[in-house]
């Protein structure tokens, strides 16, 4: 570590703060569906999340070596490519977690990289064969993967669920969820915290402080696991209400089946380097189970935002991060201004985000009132619900021209007050 620099030091410590950041967007992953079942106290639930994330850091460094001599050329990257591009991810994670969406903080990283490589040196810098075969196509199928898997475990716990009475097996499933929680945690340390060991591996070989295919030192690997264990405990709590309330509701076996399918999803990923996105495979699963009851539920405006924020995240933190690259490329003074904007626009999310706090005192709300408003409001009706309702003859009880109105819930209307009786004329 002697022969670090001021700019090496200055790129290690923002990917640390990425690593933080990670921790708190990333916490739904695991703890979302836990804490909107009531297995575990907000609280409880976070500090278990943070402690396997810690323990996670220490299981492999293949997805590392994924980042630090895959996805982009190590030749003629320089610093200050590596500062753009963990500028960029660091403010488009900040941005997905003000208004409350589980974009990927991997797929951030990566649009960093490639947009602040693409300004720097162009496309030769960037293994296009890596990115296709490690990061978009996983990207592709790893929600759908963890979604099929989440269903049929969750339609297979049902079936052996249904011959049991459901408040003796309560327990016993909270008691699952608990251990497939920490199996996530476990999970998302492994593959996540490695990505910025991956980033501050590169900026040394960039440096010259380590030789070209180096495995990240040890000192690297314990930073990363503590930066990413402090997020997690700090907990995202918009991100963990959307996941947990605002996507669809779950009982105690869904969400066992869930955490289960996504955990051993991740895992595998991990084991073989692909370097997927641990967001889009626990909102795949949370989907999967919602959808496998009768009846089930997903809240398709909350999923279609959900998609569009992972559409946009490669591109929009690339954007970011060529622009910051392109600046901090005019010298030591576009460094100076990219670490002012990165402050001021940190700051200014920040200061947006106490407009409507959402914190563990009200993560689990159905309705939240005053500055806290709610942040995945009601699905309203659709189309298939309104034609049912026309078809569909009305409960007993209830007026035809009301049917529309008790199909889809609305039973303000459905009863009719009696007529008030004619007063006669008052005389003059």
């Amino acid at each position: 570590m002697e022969h670090i620099t001021l700019l090496l030091g200055i790129v290690i410590v923002t990917a640390l703060v990425f690593d933080f950041t990670n921790g708190f967007h990333d916490t739904a992953n695991a703890m979302a569906t836990t804490i909107s079942t009531g297995a575990l106290k907000p609280k409880t639930a976070v500090a278990m999340s943070a402690v396997l994330n810690l323990v996670g850091a220490f299981l492999s460094v293949e997805v590392a070596k994924t980042i630090s001599g895959g996805l982009i050329n190590e030749s003629g990257i320089t610093t200050e490519v590596i500062f753009a591009a963990l500028v960029g991810a660091i403010l488009w994670n900040l941005f997905t977690w003000l208004i409350g969406l589980p974009s990927s903080s991997s797929h951030a990283l990566f649009g960093g990289l490639i947009g602040a490589t693409l300004m720097s040196v162009g496309a030769s810098g960037v293994n296009g064969s890596v990115v296709i075969t490690k990061v978009l196509l996983p990207a592709i199928a790893a929600p759908i993967v963890a979604g099929l898997a989440a269903y049929f475990a969750t339609k297979l716990t049902f079936k052996l669920a249904s011959k049991t009475d459901e408040k003796a097996t309560a327990k016993g499933y909270r008691a699952g969820q608990i251990a497939s929680a920490g199996l996530v945690s476990l999970a998302h340390g492994t593959n996540d915290a490695q990505k910025t060991m991956g980033v501050i591996t590169l900026a040394l070989v960039t440096g010259n402080v380590l030789a070209p295919g180096a495995n990240p030192p040890l000192w690297v690997i314990v930073s990363a696991g503590v930066a990413i264990a402090l997020g997690t405990y700090l907990g995202g709590w918009r991100i963990i209400r959307t996941m947990g309330k605002g996507l669809t509701d779950l009982k105690p076996p869904q969400g066992f089946a869930a955490q289960t399918g996504a955990a051993t999803v991740i895992l595998a990923s991990s084991h073989l380097g692909f370097s997927l996105s641990t967001t889009q495979v626990c909102s795949g699963s949370v989907m999967g189970s919602g959808l496998a009851p009768k009846g089930g539920v997903v809240r398709w405006s909350t999923a279609t935002r959900m998609f569009v924020a992972w559409g946009l995240t490669l591109p929009a933190a690339g954007a970011v991060a060529a622009a910051a690259e392109f600046l901090t490329g005019q010298g030591t003074w576009g460094v100076a201004a990219v670490a002012v904007l990165l402050v001021a626009g940190s700051g200014v999310i920040w200061t947006l985000s106490r407009r409507k706090p959402v914190d563990h005192t009200n993560v689990t709300a159905d309705d939240l009132q005053g500055p806290a408003a709610p942040l995945a409001p009601a699905e309203p009706a659709g189309v298939v619900t309104t034609a049912m309702a026309a078809v569909t003859p009305p409960p007993a009880g209830v007026f035809p021209s009301d049917a529309t109105h008790a199909a889809t819930g609305d039973l303000k209307a459905t009863i009719h007050s009696p007529a008030e009786p004619a007063r006669p004329a008052a005389s003059v």
